[in-house]
């Protein structure tokens, strides 16, 4: 084998073939080496790509980030200056490091606050991008100091829209400013009957009679809904009856009543008032006892006048269902008029036409509204001079069957050791009435 290689090498036959094998070699060795440097360029093109792809991503995120934000803070599209950074070359900036690094960070509004955030992100993700800082370009002075300001530009948006059709010329309206109305007026009233008819034979006995009362509140009421309260009562009652064993007299009233009650408050704290009061009452009619023609009380005869100061409480409770008032009086001046002289003594004025008194009052006005269909109407009064005392109370149950029909009970026990004493019931006095018929609230 040596012998046959050593021949190819020496003999002269063999030069050519040397030849074309060492061509053959170097040609070999040329497409190696282009090929492997082929390959190394294409890896380092995708690296590059891909480098710059990622860049990319990076940048619709922030983008994406900051355009949310941009758009929570305001509707119209602004031109910003703060933008720069995400579309410049990218550059160190100091602000979102210092944000970072800081305990007491100092923090701008959000778009500034978003930008740098977004900044901090590419550092630490991708640094081999950073190719400048923000110290270089204040040393060659490319840097403005009012990049954190927002820009605004005014833009003038044309659109091509249909031509406004014609509108008529504006007329100027008047504004009409009205003074609020401090006063209520509001009342009720009610006319009812009651019949009883009996046979001459019933076998328990009795007769047949008539009656009807009637009964009228009118209300005027001032309140400034702050301090003042300046408020008026006038209270009429008027009913009549009948019967077959009263020869004397055709009609006999059962019900007679004229009062009216003004009173000036003043806001002392919450609902406590200031109160000055003034109360007026006498009747209507002549006042008879079946088969007596002696008149025993008349216009005039009694007529109480009192006037006092003090204090009043105004309630309300039950979620507006009780209302009404308390007035405490401590110093009240009465004066008592009697028009006829045969009812002094009923009326306890000594001998005289009029009787002056001093003394302490008390008034309680409560309306209590049971359900929406039963209405209770209650009012106490009392008055002492020290040598003579007054107490009235009257209770009114008003039953509501329609909005214009109603049923009554009318319960009135009173006290009044001025009048004459009676020997069963002593100087209590007692009425009770019941009755139906229309009623109207307005």
């Amino acid at each position: 084998m040596f012998n046959s290689y050593f021949f190819v090498i020496l003999h002269p036959n063999s030069i050519g073939l040397m030849r074309k094998l060492n061509i053959f070699i170097l040609l070999t060795a040329l497409l190696v080496i282009q090929g492997a440097a082929a390959q190394t360029i294409r890896q380092n093109t995708q690296e590059v790509l891909k480098n710059y792809t990622d860049s990319i991503v990076v940048l619709r995120h922030q983008l994406d980030s900051i355009q949310q934000v941009n758009d929570s803070l305001r509707q119209e599209t602004l031109t910003d200056g703060r933008y720069y950074r995400l579309f410049a070359p990218a550059t160190f900036y100091h602000s979102g490091a210092n944000k970072s690094l800081s305990l007491h960070p100092e923090t701008g509004d959000e778009v500034t606050d978003a930008i740098d955030e977004a900044m901090m992100s590419l550092y630490m993700r991708r640094p081999d991008l950073i190719r400048n800082t923000e110290s270089h370009l204040n040393q060659v002075g490319s840097v403005r100091e009012d990049v954190n300001q927002e820009v605004k530009q005014n833009v003038e948006m044309v659109e091509h829209v249909e031509p406004l059709p014609d509108e008529p010329e504006v007329v100027p309206v008047g504004i009409v400013i009205t003074k609020p109305n401090f006063w209520k007026f509001k009342g009720d009233g009610f006319l009812q009957f009651l019949q009883n008819y009996v046979s001459d034979n019933w076998y328990k006995g009795g007769e047949s009679n008539y009656s009807a009362v009637s009964a009228v509140t009118l209300e005027l009421n001032y309140n400034d809904k702050d301090k003042y309260l300046f408020e008026n009562k006038l209270e009429m009652k008027l009913g009549f009856q009948t019967s077959r064993s009263d020869t004397v007299h055709k009609f006999k009233t059962n019900n007679d009543l004229l009062r009216l009650t003004s009173k000036l408050d003043m806001r002392a704290y919450h609902k406590w008032y200031y109160s000055l009061q003034l109360l007026a009452v006498t009747q209507f009619a002549k006042g008879y006892k079946a088969n007596d023609k002696f008149v025993y009380s008349d216009f005039f005869s009694p007529f109480d006048l009192n006037i006092g100061i003090g204090m009043e409480y105004k309630v309300n409770a039950m979620k507006g269902r009780l209302t009404g008032t308390l007035n405490f009086l401590p110093l009240t001046y009465n004066l008592r008029y009697v028009g006829r002289s045969a009812l002094f003594d009923a009326n306890g004025t000594k001998g005289k036409h009029a009787l002056r008194e001093f003394g302490p009052q008390f008034t309680g006005d409560i309306k209590w509204t049971i359900i929406d269909q039963i209405i209770w109407k209650s009012r106490l009064y009392a008055y002492t001079s020290y040598h003579r005392a007054l107490i009235e109370w009257e209770n009114q149950i008003e039953f509501k069957v329609t909005k214009y029909i109603s049923a009554n009970v009318f319960l009135y026990p009173r006290f009044d050791d001025a009048a004459i004493r009676d020997d069963n019931s002593g100087y209590w006095q007692f009425m009770e009435y019941s009755s139906l018929g229309l009623s109207y609230s307005f």
